[in-house]
């Protein structure tokens, strides 16, 4: 019984120690020829986090991030309007971290290969073709730079975790097209700078066409700075002539930085943060609509293969988390077989599209465009534009949504339940 998996990311790379962890094969097949630390900062919320945790993982979760304390958001004036605790700080029996996610991937990477092998995780092989072959799938591997044959591997299930622009999902649906951009343009960067508000607090202030995000990877260096990733944001009018069909681009700032030079605030001085970027690159947000099936016979989907999602509410590391986990029970329970795929994408389908079609609506930030609304021009108290009863239902909702609804996350039993002695 082997599982093939394409795709090294977060969700490919869970899976595979997690396959592992329950005594299933796995191979691990992976399109760049050498996988290194790329992106930018996540945040990894607590129900994610119990699963590294269960997988051994926690003590390099807080030498690679920070543990987060405080999630708050602020008009574009830089007035408070709702702040909370956060992980531990809020009841969790696990904690929240912000965390650069090329670190996570490649300490996922190193102890994957630690544990699995490293002749079991192959690099450059890409995902072009597979087939059924009685009780198994036989997946063709191509070389992409050049498209000459790599080879071929043969496994009872295929799972896709090759993210946005996915070969598995392309074969299910060849006619979808690229992914759907909803006019906004992120520029995320990092930068060294003194902390603000508690030192682990993760900030949002603004409103859905202008917004600035940011919250700390480090603790404070020997001179008192710690590492800051930020992502600024500008929508536009759905017929604004952008490069769209850029990904990943060196970013700018003077294509945002002029939005942004009143954004100084006694507590924090955006324009600052932003002149002291060691690199900022630029996104558009995009996401793909939800799927009728992700299945199809010994073949599925997984993270944002299956659910790419706007970066609204700290979800999309932290979704592909939890696919892997409850994949690897089904397989458990079920054993390498289309079944155990059916019984996956019955619980984690359902449960995506709705994160997905949420954080089209601004998902728990949505308060910050009502205000945006409702006082343009400031107010003195916030709770003369929304009650206290309104955002805390807002923010409760969407925990609830997402699967980290605090008391059900601490009571509810482990996804992942291994037989007596396993390790």
């Amino acid at each position: 019984m082997t599982v093939l998996v394409a795709g090294a990311g977060i969700g490919g790379l869970t899976l595979a120690l997690s396959l592992h962890q329950a005594g299933v094969p796995v191979k691990v097949f992976e399109t760049a020829t050498e996988l290194r630390p790329l992106g930018v900062g996540i945040n990894l919320l607590p129900h994610a986090v119990r699963e590294l945790d269960e997988l051994g993982l926690l003590a390099g979760l807080d030498r690679l991030g920070v543990r987060t304390a405080e999630l708050a958001y602020y008009s574009k004036r830089g007035q408070l309007i709702w702040s909370e605790p956060r992980g531990e700080a809020a009841g969790y029996r696990w904690p929240q971290f912000s965390i650069h996610r090329g670190a996570l991937q490649m300490m996922l990477l190193e102890v994957a290969q630690q544990r699995i092998g490293k002749e079991n995780i192959v690099p450059g092989w890409h995902l072009a073709d597979w087939r059924e072959t009685g009780k198994g799938i036989t997946a063709a591997f191509i070389d992409k730079k050049t498209g000459k044959p790599r080879g071929a591997a043969e496994g009872d299930l295929l799972v896709g975790a090759d993210g946005i622009h996915s070969s598995l999902r392309r074969r299910f649906y060849p006619d979808e097209g690229a992914p759907i951009w909803n006019g906004a343009i992120l520029w995320r960067g990092t930068a060294r700078a003194k902390p603000y508000l508690t030192g682990r607090s993760m900030i949002m202030a603004g409103h859905e066409f202008q917004k600035f995000v940011c919250y700390p990877l480090s603790e404070p260096d020997e001179d008192g700075k710690a590492l800051i990733n930020f992502i600024a944001e500008r929508k536009f009018a759905a017929d604004h002539a952008w490069r769209r069909e850029d990904w990943n681009r060196p970013g700018d700032p003077a294509d945002f930085l002029p939005q942004f030079e009143d954004w100084t605030f006694d507590w924090l001085d955006v324009p600052a943060l932003i002149r002291a970027a060691e690199a900022i690159y630029e996104y558009p947000m995009v996401d793909r609509d939800p799927l009728p099936h992700w299945t199809e016979g010994r073949a599925t989907l997984l993270g944002d293969a299956a659910h790419a999602m706007y970066p609204i509410g700290s979800n999309g590391a932290s979704q592909a988390i939890l696919d892997a986990r409850v994949l690897t029970r089904e397989i458990l329970a079920q054993g390498a077989t289309p079944a155990a795929l059916a019984s996956y994408e019955a619980e984690r389908r359902p449960a995506t599209a709705k994160i997905v079609l949420a954080n089209r609506q601004n998902g728990p930030e949505q308060v910050m465009q009502r205000v945006e609304e409702l006082a343009p021009d400031g107010f003195r108290r916030i709770e003369e534009v929304l009650t206290p009863g309104e955002l805390e239902e807002t923010a409760a909702n969407y925990k609830k949504l997402a699967g980290f609804d605090k008391d059900a996350l601490n009571s509810r039993p482990s996804i992942v339940q291994l037989p007596q002695g396993a390790a």
